[in-house]
């Protein structure tokens, strides 16, 4: 563990204290009707933090009425609007990132450093989407015949419903937040029970930043499925937007089959990352870092199966290894530390269960391995070679600091490996030769590919993938059309 603090137990407690506990419906903080709360619990100590309210099925009523009433409004405010509300918020996060990311720390575990950088990342979709809300067009055409126009418009698809998970609590709330506000839509957001702090305090900040009530609604549950299924199946609600597992994933699309709401779904990822022979080997391991051990490993887009070529295998891995071993594990809010808890026991539990399944079969353990002593929900960061082919890992999201290092020979050899899985969010491919390079990419069955880099997210570019990975797009030029249905206004000339 670290052994000196760079933030103090006092600044900790008066992070927790000055945070909202309270849902936010209608442009009020309210309490659960019923009274009900729920613990957030320090994932690094397994210390419960504080209590916030816990959301009833009435509370979830309660906004919902609350975006379809305030959603006729909102869609008639004038874009620019909309945008100079978004860019208030988007400077308010910037002003309150020390604020914003010690509390994502505390309840989340990430690394301090890494929060402040999600808070920055978070925020981008704010600037990126108040450009985008000026910028809503439509179009004019002379129909084929001659007797007619054709006027296309879009509007606001109308109040919609977020739910988004733990791992990155305030990004994937303004990755949701930042189209929708700037189409017209009013939202009811529902964030991880886990952490519900940083949304909540993103709330806050939207209140000042001047978004009208009933606007943005934030509901924290403990039954999400109670709360938020009626609301799916209500016919008020006109859109879903989840992030979360496939399971669940598969859950919502079929209650939201019943009043055919349009939806977007960013699901599970099962990555490829392949390094081919020609590869600038330290490049590659840097990537591999990157995309290994963004959030501690706790990412959708994590690296989750290495394929090596055979001739660069044992340089790779060595160095992998080094890096991996490197690394400080411990609270996030202490110095040096890199690497922070999983999220809760379960987790942490899964992590070492998966490693101990493919070490039984023969993998050979090059760094890490095992739980770390003490409290806490850590995991030691791990580098495997020789994984068995039954290993569990192969088909299941590590969603930890674990990596499986296996050799491949030929490129079409590698790209049926990394193909050979449900999933297809992003892959990741190393090489020196841009013809390869290209071919590779095309050839991934995925909805990103990261060409000589280990992180593909940005605001400004489309998110999301293929297969049981999802539907639709997230950020980009094409992350404000999943909130805007196409209207056409036929005009007869005769």
């Amino acid at each position: 563990m670290a052994e000196a603090q760079s933030i103090t137990a006092q600044q900790e407690a008066q992070a927790i204290a000055a945070t909202p506990k309270r849902l936010y419906i209608d442009g009020q903080w309210v309490d659960a009707q019923g009274g009900a709360t729920l613990d957030v619990v320090d994932p690094s100590t397994g210390q419960v933090l504080c209590q916030v309210a816990d959301a009833s099925v009435d509370d979830g009523w309660a906004a919902m009425r609350a975006a379809e009433k305030a959603q006729a409004d909102f869609a008639a405010m004038p874009p620019r609007k909309r945008s100079d509300i978004l860019m208030a918020a988007f400077r308010l996060m910037h002003e309150r990132a020390d604020e914003l990311g010690l509390v994502m720390t505390l309840e989340m575990g990430k690394p301090l450093a890494e929060a402040k950088g999600e808070v920055a990342y978070a925020a981008e979709f704010f600037r990126h989407f108040a450009e985008e809300a000026t910028r809503i067009d439509g179009g004019y055409q002379v129909s084929p015949t001659g007797g007619a126009r054709f006027l296309v418009t879009r509007q606001a698809v109308g109040p919609c419903l977020f739910i988004t998970p733990w791992n990155f609590p305030l990004a994937m709330g303004t990755r949701k937040l930042g189209p929708a506000l700037a189409a017209g839509c009013t939202s009811v957001l529902k964030p991880a029970a886990q952490t519900p702090l940083t949304m909540l305090k993103l709330a806050e900040i939207l209140h000042e930043a001047g978004v009208p009530a009933g606007v943005v609604n934030i509901l924290v549950t403990s039954t999400s499925g109670k709360v938020m299924e009626p609301l799916i199946r209500s016919g008020i609600a006109r859109k879903l937007s989840f992030t979360g597992s496939t399971g669940v994933g598969r859950r919502l699309l079929e209650q939201s089959a019943e009043r055919v709401l349009r939806t977007s779904m960013e699901l599970g990822g099962n990555a490829g990352f392949v390094v081919f022979d020609d590869a600038d080997i330290d490049k590659a391991v840097e990537g591999a870092m990157q995309a290994k051990m963004r959030n501690s490993g706790e990412a959708c887009t994590s690296a989750n199966r290495i394929f090596v070529h055979r001739d660069v295998v044992e340089e790779f891995s060595k160095k992998l290894a080094g890096r991996m071993g490197e690394l400080r594990v411990g609270r996030g809010v202490d110095d040096g530390v890199t690497v922070g808890p999983m999220i809760d026991e379960a987790q942490q539990n899964k992590v070492a269960e998966l490693v101990d399944d493919a070490v039984s079969g023969g993998a050979k353990v090059l760094t890490g391995g095992a739980k770390p002593e003490g409290e806490g929900y850590f995991y030691n960061p791990t580098v495997l070679t020789d994984i068995p082919e039954g290993a569990k890992m192969w088909t299941e999201e590590i969603f930890g600091p674990v990596a499986p290092v296996s050799v491949f020979d030929t490129e079409e050899e590698v790209i049926e490996k990394v193909n050979s899985t449900e999933y297809g969010l992003v892959n990741y491919v190393y090489t020196e030769s841009l013809r390869r390079g290209l071919r590779v990419s095309e050839a991934l069955e995925s909805g990103m590919v990261g060409l000589n880099q280990g992180v593909v997210s940005n605001p400004a570019a489309p998110f999301g993938g293929v297969k049981e990975s999802g539907l639709g797009r997230e950020g980009g030029p094409s992350g404000i059309d999943e909130f805007l249905e196409v209207k056409l206004i036929g005009i007869g000339m005769d």
